[in-house]
């Protein structure tokens, strides 16, 4: 298994350097397989496409849901050159991948001038203490409203 995961990653890594090359975004790459084959590829796009969700997992993610017809990867496995940030590892748990294999650490993005600890610090904070002001419970009654009915829902698609 493992020269399996070097040749992904290696694919990640490529990926990386193609788009940072290109101006893309910043240097990262990521690949998802199934059954041997590689179904989405992604690399960092946020600079080029003004899109600050445009990271490599989150693009590879959509392109290989779209390629299965699904909002789940089950059978599948995310390659990517670095440790995956608070909002790509979020989006990977949505889509229920079988595992995450990856090659730089957080800390090698940090070095890098991609710190995350930022987010890392402020999730465990109470909303009240966080950087951003967030006003929380307005409107709370109608948006459950909106939750009463989609559990009411009989033909809704469960995730």
């Amino acid at each position: 298994m493992q020269q399996h995961d070097e040749h992904y990653l290696r694919e990640a890594i490529s990926l990386s350097r193609a788009g940072m090359e290109r101006n893309d975004g910043g240097p990262f790459g990521c690949v998802i397989v199934k059954d041997g084959e590689i179904i989405g590829r992604g690399n960092n796009r946020v600079t080029s496409s003004n899109d600050p969700t445009a990271h490599a997992e989150v693009v590879a993610i959509r392109e290989a849901c779209q390629k299965l017809g699904s909002f789940q990867l089950d059978g599948c496995t995310l390659y990517t050159s670095c440790e995956p940030c608070p909002m790509c590892l979020g989006a990977i748990y949505w889509a229920r991948p079988d595992r995450i294999v990856f090659a730089a650490q957080r800390e090698d993005a940090a070095a890098a001038g991609f710190d995350d600890q930022l987010i890392y610090d402020e999730l465990p904070l109470p909303r009240e203490k966080r950087r951003i002001p967030t006003t929380a419970g307005l409107l709370r009654l109608d948006a459950q409203a909106v939750f009463s009915a989609w559990i009411a829902k009989q033909d809704k698609t469960t995730y």
